[in-house]
C-alpha cells in the first residue's frame, strides 16, 4: 500500500500563508532521524528536508494565502493547502495519513492521526518539508519588512512581535481575521510630528 503523509505549518502565526506538504516515502531508501519538525534543530530540519526531496518517491508543498485564510478561516485554509499538496503529487497514493484530528476532503481514503508527526515517518517528513518551506518564506518576508523581526519569531505572536505590530501597524502580509491584527487595525499606531519629519 502506498501511503502519503500530510502535515501543515503556520496555523498559529499572525502573518504569511499556511503551508502544507504531502510526502510518499520510498521503503527502499529509508531516512534516518525523521521526527516531529518542532522537536528538531533548524540545521537538522534543513538537512532532512534535502534528503526527503532526494529520496522520497513523491512530494509536494502547497499553500493557502493570507487572503484565503481571511476569507475562509485558518482551519479551512489549512485543509485547502493540504488538498493542494496531495493533488500536486506525481504519484497517487492508496491512503493519506494526516497529522491532527481531521482530514481534508479528498477522493482517497484518509485517516487523521493525533501526534502523527511524531508517530508516522511519512507525516514527520511532511511536517519537516512544510516547516522548512514556511520558514524560508518568512526569512524572505523579513528582508521586505525588517521592522517586524520575522526572522526571529517566524510570525508567531511573541511579545516582541506584538510590540512591533503595535508600533508599525499591520501591512498586507498580516492575517486581518486574527484578533491581535484586528486590534491593531482598529487602533492604529499614533503618529507624531517627529515621525513625519
Amino acid at each position: 500500500m502506498i501511503l502519503c503523509g500530510v502535515d501543515e505549518a503556520g496555523r498559529g502565526p499572525l502573518c504569511g500563508p499556511v503551508v502544507a506538504a504531502a510526502v510518499i516515502l520510498d521503503p527502499a531508501k529509508p531516512i534516518e532521524g525523521l521526527a516531529d519538525s518542532k522537536k528538531l534543530s533548524e540545521k537538522r530540519r534543513q538537512r532532512l528536508a534535502i534528503e526527503i526531496r532526494e529520496k522520497a518517491l513523491a512530494w509536494c508543498v502547497a499553500e493557502a494565502s493570507v487572503a484565503e485564510i481571511d476569507r475562509i478561516n485558518i482551519l479551512h485554509a489549512s485543509m485547502l493547502a493540504m488538498q493542494r499538496a496531495v493533488a500536486g503529487l506525481s504519484q497517487r497514493p492508496d491512503k493519506v495519513l494526516v497529522d491532527g484530528n481531521r482530514c481534508p476532503q479528498l477522493d482517497l481514503p484518509c485517516e487523521a492521526i493525533v501526534k502523527g508527526d511524531a508517530l508516522v515517518a511519512e507525516i514527520s517528513a511532511a511536517s519537516i518539508l512544510a516547516k522548512t518551506v514556511r520558514d524560508e518564506l518568512l526569512l524572505k518576508l523579513d528582508k521586505q519588512y525588517p521592522q517586524y523581526g520575522l526572522a526571529g519569531h517566524k510570525g508567531y505572536p511573541t511579545a516582541a512581535h506584538l510590540a512591533a505590530l503595535r508600533a508599525h501597524g499591520a501591512c498586507e502580509i498580516y492575517r486581518k481575521s486574527f484578533a491581535p491584527v484586528r486590534d491593531v487595525i482598529s487602533n492604529p499606531p499614533l503618529w507624531t510630528e517627529d515621525d513625519l519629519r
